[in-house]
């Protein structure tokens, strides 16, 4: 009879077998694989097994080319260096004859030899005896400065030697132009003659300059006509260099020249320099180049005229003559010029225009920080004119007049720039490439709100792209300027200081206009920030008279309150301008009322009371705006213009007692709104607040006092929020009510030496535990009863150290011990009690 295992008992023995079966599997093939590799071993130098493997083949370290320049290099340099022993050693062995024949012979060779040596196809072998051969030259030269002509200056005699060699190698090199040596070399000597001569002759500053603006003339035209592109790019190198240098050194004489004529001199210098760059710039095929060619030119222009007029004009009219050449050449982005020419000088016209603000920055920021000086000053009495009430002590002003006007010229080129910004969107004709596509500038041709960019190809139809600076920005940039020169103005025209600080009045009106009235959202909110600076200068500018002061905030409260009902009525009113306003006109309302107080010599209390009523005034215009959205704003506003009128009151108890109801009535009256209610426990705080500051006026010292006040509305709120929703927690509506008396209280009972405190407490205690345990309330039962057991341990506590002091030292110990092992023994009943304490307290509310 056969036994058959049960399933899983089978199933489990396959699975035992499978993974013996796998062990020994993977034996024998490590074994297998070992016999193989000791067989390979063994028979390896009888028959070597083939790799089908392609075998790693190491790279030369130098390729054929590589090692014949190299060694023709060498070879060259030997070959020279031999030269110039045999010119300065030997060459005094050998008469006269000997030494022309040597010398004569030798340049020959090597400059004839690469004509054979290129028919061969030889090309590094003729570079390199062409080098030797243009090396010789040199030393040729030498040679004949020494013995033909010792007598002749050193300076003159290598210009002219410079100039022969420029004009002998550049001839071979258009013979051989497979050479790529000697047309380069021929620019680089080409770079000496001028400079050389003018050093030579004598020439001055002047002439030394000249001379290299003309080497660098020279090298544009050289650069722009050989189409070699070596030669082009050593042509332009040594171009940038000379016309740098030229141009720096004739900047240093414009700007150092102290009469009209040697300024005239380093401004026909600058002007040279200026012609180069912009004929280069037309010529130059590139357009990015093309463009800072053109920025260079148009920089030297004005540094032209500005050194010219720096000498002509007094100090007070350089900057604004230079700033009227720079308007000046603004006529050149109007014409049919190549876009290019027109964004560089642009960009130089703009860079310009940003230098003569700069200059005025210093006059603008000692006009902006003056009026602050007023704080300290307080009603001490008008200053003579605008300039002594503006302008700050210590700080530069730089002809304030002049100033103004500049920022004013500045302004008007930016609106006129403004104006023309959206014919950037329109596309103009242009060279076109390859029939599909034309050039459309990325910026019109404005002065400088037009920055110099490159252009870009896009398909004929194809919307333009738009322009760098949007004619909003280019307005706001405009109306700061002007906003800038107005505020300069009064105190440089040395106005009054009544008419000084109604200008600024009327200046801050004007914006405020334009920011209510302003479609652009840029436009509204740079006029409103302006506004606002203007106002906040002119209320410090006020402070030095009594009426200035009241008269200037009334005037700002009314202006603000205006701009923002304008603002408010617009069909399509920007966002941000009539909250800002709003909160603009409640401060200045504030300020207002600070102020009244103090004109009217109220003590700082009396004037915190005062000052209520912007609070009180914001109440009732959020209670009549409703749910406008200005609401916010006015009752923001209100709430911190309340805030400092009951910070003034601290000083006196009494009226910070009155100023805290009084703010409480304020929050009342809010919280009678359906969407105000939670602003009602603001207004309980407050009344709470002014209730503890009577309290301590009057002296008392009683806790309950201070703490009854809170748990009454605190437990009638909680009565009220359980009737409304009867899943509300005790704690959250009882225990805090519960908690701010009995607490204090029991704290003050622990440290009353009378019967009378925890007595009252006692009882107190006893009723909410009751309560709490009628109601099934947790809060209520568990603080009622830990007060109630707290305060009767304090009542007993004096007995208890009494019972403690008469029994033996040994006693405590003990009962601890016994008390201890009936909780152990009796720990699995304790257990269930406590389980069942537990959830009788969580079945509680």
């Amino acid at each position: 009879m056969t036994n058959i295992p049960p399933p899983a008992e089978e199933l489990r023995f396959l699975d035992l077998e499978l993974r013996r079966l796998d062990a020994r599997r993977a034996q024998l093939l490590q074994r297998r694989a070992w016999l193989i590799g000791v067989l390979r071993t063994a028979t390896a130098p009888a028959s070597a097994p083939v790799s089908t493997a392609p075998r790693p083949v190491r790279a030369p370290e130098a390729s054929p080319p590589n090692v014949q320049n190299v060694l023709l290099a060498l070879g060259g340099i030997l070959l020279t260096v031999a030269a110039i022993a045999f010119t300065l050693v030997s060459w005094g062995h050998l008469g006269i004859g000997g030494r022309g024949a040597v010398l004569a012979a030798v340049t020959l060779t090597a400059l004839g030899v690469p004509a054979l040596l290129l028919r061969r196809k030889l090309r590094s072998t003729a570079e390199t005896v062409a080098a030797l051969g243009i090396a010789l030259t040199v030393l040729d030269a030498y040679a004949l400065h020494v013995v033909a002509l010792p007598e002749a200056d050193a300076l003159g005699y290598t210009a002219a030697a410079s100039g022969v060699l420029a004009a002998l190698w550049a001839a071979y090199g258009l013979v051989f132009r497979e050479l790529r040596l000697p047309l380069p070399l021929a620019v680089a000597s080409a770079q000496l003659p001028l400079f050389l001569w003018a050093r030579a002759a004598d020439a001055g500053e002047h002439g030394t300059v000249a001379a290299l603006l003309v080497t660098a003339a020279f090298d544009v035209a050289v650069a722009l006509r050989v189409g070699d592109t070596g030669v082009r790019a050593v042509t332009a190198v040594f171009a940038c260099a000379a016309g740098l240098w030229g141009a720096a050194g004739a900047g240093f004489l414009s700007w150092s020249a102290t009469d009209l004529p040697g300024a005239a001199r380093a401004g026909a210098l600058l002007l040279l320099a200026a012609a180069i760059a912009l004929v280069a710039a037309w010529l130059i095929t590139p357009a990015p180049r093309a463009t800072g060619a053109a920025f260079a030119g148009g920089l030297l222009v004005a540094s032209a005229a500005g050194g010219v007029l720096r000498v002509a004009l007094p100090d007070a009219w350089t900057v604004p003559g230079l700033l009227a050449c720079a308007v000046v050449m603004l006529a050149v982005v109007r014409t049919a010029l190549p876009r290019p020419i027109v964004r560089g000088v642009a960009g130089a016209v703009l860079l310009v225009h940003t230098l003569a603000v700069l200059w005025t920055l210093p006059t603008l920021v000692s006009a902006l920080a003056g009026p602050v000086n007023r704080a300290g000053k307080v009603w001490s009495g008008a200053p003579p004119n605008a300039a002594d009430a503006v302008f700050a002590d210590g700080l530069p002003v730089h002809h304030p007049t002049m100033a103004s006007l500049v920022l004013a010229v500045v302004a008007g080129v930016l609106f006129a720039g403004a104006r023309l910004l959206p014919l950037a969107t329109t596309q103009t004709p242009g060279r076109s490439e390859g029939g599909s596509a034309t050039r459309t500038p990325t910026a019109p041709a404005t002065g400088p709100t037009a920055p110099p960019g490159s252009e870009t190809t896009a398909p004929p139809g194809s919307p333009a792209p738009a322009p760098a600076v949007t004619p909003s920005v280019a307005r706001a940039g405009a109306l700061v300027l002007l906003w800038a020169a107005g505020f300069v103005l009064p105190p440089a025209l040395e106005l009054p200081y009544a008419a000084g600080v109604t200008a600024h009045i009327a200046v801050a009106a004007a914006l405020l206009g334009a920011a209510a009235r302003a479609g652009s959202r840029v436009l509204a909110l740079t006029s409103l920030s302006l506004a606002g600076a203007s106002s906040v200068s002119v209320a410090f500018l006020a402070l030095a008279t009594t009426s200035a002061t009241l008269g200037t905030l009334a005037a700002l409260t009314a202006l603000f309150l205006a701009a923002t009902v304008v603002a408010a009525r617009r069909p399509e009113p920007v966002a941000g301008v009539a909250p800002a306003a709003v909160c603009a006109a409640v401060s200045y309302a504030a300020a207002l009322a600070c102020a009244s107080g103090a004109a009217m010599d109220l003590r700082p209390e009396h004037t915190g009371l005062l000052m209520l009523v912007v609070p009180a005034l914001a109440a009732l215009a959020a209670a009549r705006l409703g749910r406008h959205p200005l609401t916010p704003p006015v009752e923001i506003t209100g709430a911190v213009a309340g805030g400092l009128a009951i910070v003034l009151t601290t000083g006196h108890a009494t009226t910070l007692a009155l100023a805290l109801a009084l703010g409480g009535v304020i929050a009342a009256g809010t919280a009678l709104r359906a969407d105000r209610r939670p602003v009602g426990y603001a207004a309980g705080v407050l009344f709470l607040l002014a209730t503890w500051v009577r309290l301590a006026a009057w002296g008392v010292g009683t806790p309950e006092a201070y703490t009854l006040p809170v748990t009454v509305p605190a437990l009638v709120i909680g009565v009220l929020r359980c009737r409304r929703a009867p899943e509300t927690s005790s704690w959250a509506a009882y225990g805090p009510g519960l908690a701010a008396t009995l607490l204090p209280s029991l704290v003050a009972a622990w440290s009353d030496a009378h019967w009378q405190r925890p007595l009252l407490l006692g009882t107190a205690a006893l009723l909410i535990t009751l309560t709490g345990a009628r109601y099934r309330l947790q809060a209520p039962l568990l603080l009622g009863g830990t007060v109630l057991v707290l305060d009767a341990l304090h009542e007993l506590a004096p007995y208890i150290v009494q019972v403690v002091d008469a029994l033996p030292r040994w006693l405590p110990p003990a009962l601890a011990g016994l008390l201890l092992l009936a909780i152990g023994a009796t720990y699995e009943k304790r257990l269930r009690d406590a389980r069942r304490v537990r959830d009788v307290l969580g079945r509680m509310h």
